[in-house]
C-alpha cells in the first residue's frame, strides 16, 4: 500500500523519516511517496487533506482534527524548545499590543502561543520563518516569533530576545511544550494506521542506533549546514516524547487545547483525537 507523506526539510524531520523513506528499515510493506515543504504550507495542505500522514503544527490541528488522528510517534514536545518572540531595538513586553510582529504562519503553534499570551497584540505579519530575522533587520515589522534553527542563530545578527514562548507554556502549566505532530487521516483503515505509527517509531529508533546514516538526507535538506546547529536542533527537537507521547505528552498536548478553547482561539475538537488510547 503507498500512502502519501509530506513532513518539513528541518533537521529533526528529516532525522525521523530518513530510514523508513530510504528503505532502511521494514515498512510492513507499507511505501511512502513523500514530499519536503515549510510547515506553514504543510499545515495548510492538511487543512484541506490533502496528504495521508503529515507533519502539522498543534495549532493546525485544531482546525483539521475532523480529517486526522494524532500518532503517538514522531510528535515534537519538549522542554525550553519553544519559539521566540525576538526584537532588533530593545523594547518592552508592555508595548506588544501596538507593535507590528512577525509570525511564521498563520496555523504555527508559535502564533497559537503569541496568541494564547497576547491575545490583543492583533498587528501579525505572516513572513516565511527563515525571513523573520530580515524583516526585523529591515525593520519592516518590530518584533518576530522565530522557530526551528534561527532560534541558534538570531544574536549573531544583532537582534534581541523579548521574550520566551516555551518558558511562557512552562510557567503556565509546568508541561513540555506541543509544538508539532504526524497525524494520519481518520479514513485510514486502522490497521495500516496503526502500522505506520509503528514504522515511524522504528524509523527513529534507527536513526538513534546509526545516526551517521541520515547524515546526508539532513544536510542536504537543512537551511542551516553547520553540522553543530544540525545536531543541537536535533537534540532539543527529537527526545522521548517523539518516541512515544506517553500520558505526559497528551497531557499537555490536550491542556494546550482546552486554554485555547476557554480563550476562543481556536474551534472546538472532537471528543477522539489520538490513534490510540492509553
Amino acid at each position: 500500500m503507498k500512502l502519501t507523506l509530506g513532513f518539513s526539510p528541518c533537521p529533526n524531520d528529516t532525522f525521523i523519516f530518513d530510514a523508513m523513506v530510504h528503505g532502511r528499515i521494514d515498512t510492513e510493506g507499507l511505501e511512502f511517496d513523500y514530499f519536503l515543504t515549510d510547515v506553514e504550507e504543510l499545515n495548510k495542505k492538511a487543512l484541506t487533506a490533502q496528504v495521508d500522514i503529515t507533519k502539522i503544527s498543534y495549532h493546525a490541528y485544531a482546525y483539521t482534527a475532523d480529517n486526522y488522528l494524532i500518532l503517538d510517534a514522531g510528535s515534537a514536545l519538549g522542554h525550553r524548545n519553544g519559539p521566540l518572540l525576538i526584537c532588533k531595538h530593545r523594547l518592552r513586553i508592555s508595548e506588544l499590543n501596538r507593535l507590528k510582529i512577525a509570525i511564521p504562519g498563520t496555523y504555527t503553534t508559535a502564533n497559537l502561543l503569541f496568541s494564547i499570551a497576547w491575545p490583543d497584540a492583533v498587528n501579525k505579519h505572516e513572513y516565511l520563518f527563515s525571513k523573520i530575522e530580515d524583516a526585523l533587520i529591515n525593520d519592516e515589522v518590530d518584533a518576530g516569533l522565530i522557530i526551528h534553527e534561527n532560534r541558534f542563530t538570531y544574536y549573531k545578527r544583532g537582534l534581541h530576545k523579548l521574550a520566551d514562548m516555551g518558558e511562557y507554556w512552562e510557567k503556565l502549566t509546568g508541561l513540555p511544550i506541543p509544538l508539532g505532530a504526524i497525524v494520519i487521516k481518520r479514513d485510514i483503515p486502522e490497521e495500516v494506521a496503526l502500522k505506520v505509527n509503528r514504522v515511524v517509531r522504528r524509523s527513529l529508533e534507527y536513526a538513534y542506533k546509526d545516526s551517521f546514516a541520515s547524515y546526508d538526507f539532513v544536510a542536504g535538506n537543512a537551511r542551516e549546514m553547520d553540522s553543530t546547529i544540525m545536531n543541537n536542533h536535533i537534540k532539543l527537537f527529537v527526545n522521548e516524547f517523539t518516541l512515544n507521547l506517553g500520558a505526559k505528552g497528551r497531557e499537555a498536548i490536550v491542556k494546550l487545547f482546552r486554554i485555547a478553547e476557554e480563550k476562543k482561539v481556536i474551534p472546538t475538537l472532537p471528543e477522539r483525537i489520538f490513534l490510540t488510547s492509553l
